[in-house]
């Protein structure tokens, strides 16, 4: 937001602030990460970036929530109360997503891999064989506004929030279609029709009853149980956390999932060896 001009003043140490992972150099580990912070310094704001960076790693973002079309972040600034920030891009309308929508079930190859969490670069083309763009074509296509009285565009409070989003980016990808206004969850039933459950009212068995001796329920039982078979590597690897999204800010030395598949790939193999033992 512009005010004019006034004398920048020493920043106040924040306190509990969200802290990068990122330490030095560029933000944006995934390919989608830096396309985010390419797009913006491609409008000219490689400075600001610079010392968003500086904010962003001192942990000055106190609080960053990413909704369906807009971020709010706040920031510790120079002054006793932190600034308050909005972030949003130009939404897409709907006959725009249906366009998009369509395009994307014709392949099905990248609806898996989105199903997976990751998003395909030839995604791009899809927007733009839909003539749209993805990632901001233009500046005008973000929208900005932070309660500081800096004049730059982006300021360095707003700077430092487009940083971490970079690396929120990088976690889940489908922040950058919520900012365009589909959310996750919305995308994907679109996408897949979503999850159908069908009901037969005609069926009206009456359950078997249960025994009155406790330890007469097991009897005739057990050889009817189906067997397990084999213990086996799903083919995609916790697909309920992938399609759930990553958690929010998490700083583990690994991704989320692959700290949980580690564990679960371990207890796998443990069991596999303890049924080996046993037959």
């Amino acid at each position: 937001m512009s005010w004019g001009y006034y004398k920048p003043t020493r920043r106040k140490e924040a306190k509990g602030g969200i802290q990068a992972r990122s330490k030095r150099g560029a933000f944006g580990e995934t390919w989608w990460g830096r396309r985010w912070m390419e797009t913006l310094e491609s409008f000219g704001m490689e400075s600001r970036l610079a010392r968003g960076r500086s904010y962003a790693r001192s942990g000055q973002v106190l609080t960053l929530d990413c909704t369906s079309g807009a971020v709010a972040a706040t920031v510790q600034g120079s002054q006793s109360r932190p600034y308050n920030i909005t972030i949003s891009l130009k939404d897409f309308t709907g006959p725009e997503w249906e366009r998009v929508i369509e395009r994307l079930r014709a392949e099905p190859s990248l609806i898996a891999r989105l199903l997976g969490g990751e998003l395909p670069e030839e995604i791009e083309e899809v927007f733009q064989a839909a003539k749209l763009s993805l990632f901001p074509a233009r500046q005008r296509e973000i929208q900005a506004e932070c309660s500081c009285p800096d004049w730059g565009d982006p300021c360095k409070h707003t700077a430092a929030v487009f940083c971490l989003l970079a690396e929120e980016l990088d976690r889940d990808p489908f922040l950058i279609f919520a900012l365009r206004g589909k959310g996750r969850e919305e995308l994907l039933t679109a996408l897949t029709g979503g999850v159908v459950t069908q009901t037969d009212d005609s069926s009206s068995e009456v359950p078997e009853p249960l025994p009155t001796e406790i330890l007469t329920f097991w009897e005739g039982r057990v050889a009817a149980l189906p067997s397990t078979g084999g213990l086996h590597h799903p083919p995609l690897s916790a697909p309920l956390l992938h399609r759930l999204g990553p958690f929010p800010f998490w700083r583990g030395e690994l991704p989320l999932a692959e700290a949980l598949t580690l564990g679960l790939n371990t207890a796998t193999e443990r069991l596999s060896l303890q049924r080996e033992e046993t037959t």
